[in-house]
């Protein structure tokens, strides 16, 4: 094999891995396997008898997962430049994309603690073993979620937008009025604007812990105006999303069955057409009774 085939092999082997290849379901599966035991073993280590017992099988676990997380950022690194899609070029640099992709950064977060935590001992050591956690997002290589949820938004942006101003709007608002009506009488918990923008804040999510709540009439009046309008306006940064999650599943049902409609031009499926499909319904995260149902649909309007 040339220089060229094996890097396009790697990059085929560390990308999630498609129907047929052993080799990458089997990279897929250990590194969705490591990522688990890393947080689990990172929340076991916040309980003092587990911490104080294993203390020393937890660096040599965590010692030997950042080996092998640094061997894959790198080999991501050295592979990418084998991608051939312009999406994926930053300043016509392919690997410079992956570095700055959202999957580059988790990749490079999930091994950074453990070398900043050598370079320098005197750093907060809780701080470094949150930033360990965020090796959960590794699993999004495998899983369209986080982007499907910022594709849903972006789409939507305007009137998600606009509804993140009317929370805006109610947050500031709110928060001055109860202060001017809260801080004489409580003047250790509405020191300032500030200091109510936690009772406005848990107040217009409907969370309401208690923990402070106004005195005065006028305060009261205020506290339920501002729950209310926490309904009216929460509720509609929800909907929003809802249906720009529903939107977003429809168009791709859409470019599916346009998919399977050109596939059955000439009246048969053949295999690269199959093979195109079926990579399509996974990237859509379509399931298999989806797109032999909407095959079906498109097959009974042909005839």
């Amino acid at each position: 094999m040339s220089y060229a085939e094996i890097q396009s092999r790697a990059l085929e082997i560390l990308e999630p891995g498609q129907k047929g290849d052993f080799s990458s379901k089997v990279c897929d599966g250990i590194i969705a396997i490591l990522v688990i035991v890393n947080i689990l073993a990172v929340t076991l280590e916040s309980v003092g008898d587990f911490s104080e017992r294993y203390g020393s099988q937890f660096f040599v676990f965590e010692f030997l997962s950042v080996t092998f997380f640094s061997i894959e950022y790198l080999s991501r690194l050295w592979s990418s430049a084998a991608k051939q899609t312009d999406s994926d070029k930053i300043f016509g640099s392919y690997r410079l994309g992956y570095m700055l992709s959202f999957s580059g950064l988790i990749d490079l977060v999930s091994i950074l603690p453990f070398y900043l935590q050598a370079l320098f001992p005197g750093l907060d050591l809780r701080v470094l073993r949150t930033l360990r956690l965020l090796r959960i997002f590794k699993l999004s290589n495998y899983n369209t979620a986080i982007e499907d949820l910022f594709s849903a938004v972006y789409e939507e942006r305007k009137s998600f937008i606009a509804a993140l101003y009317l929370f805006v709007i109610a947050f500031v608002l709110t928060s001055s009025l109860i202060y001017y009506a809260e801080n004489e009488v409580q003047p250790d918990k509405f020191a300032s604007i500030p200091d109510a923008m936690y009772w406005s804040l848990i107040t217009l999510t409907t969370v309401g812990y208690g923990d402070v709540s106004p005195l005065t009439w006028i305060g009261k009046v205020i506290s339920v105006a501002t729950a209310l309008m926490g309904v009216s306006v929460v509720a509609l940064l929800t909907g929003i999303l809802a249906n720009a999650f529903s939107n977003q599943i429809a168009r791709r049902r859409l470019i599916f069955e346009d998919q399977i409609r050109e596939a059955l031009e000439d009246g048969v499926v053949d295999a690269f057409e199959t093979r195109s499909l079926e990579q399509l319904r996974k990237e859509f995260g379509l399931s298999k009774q989806q797109a032999d149902a909407l095959l079906r649909h498109v097959q009974r309007e042909n005839k």
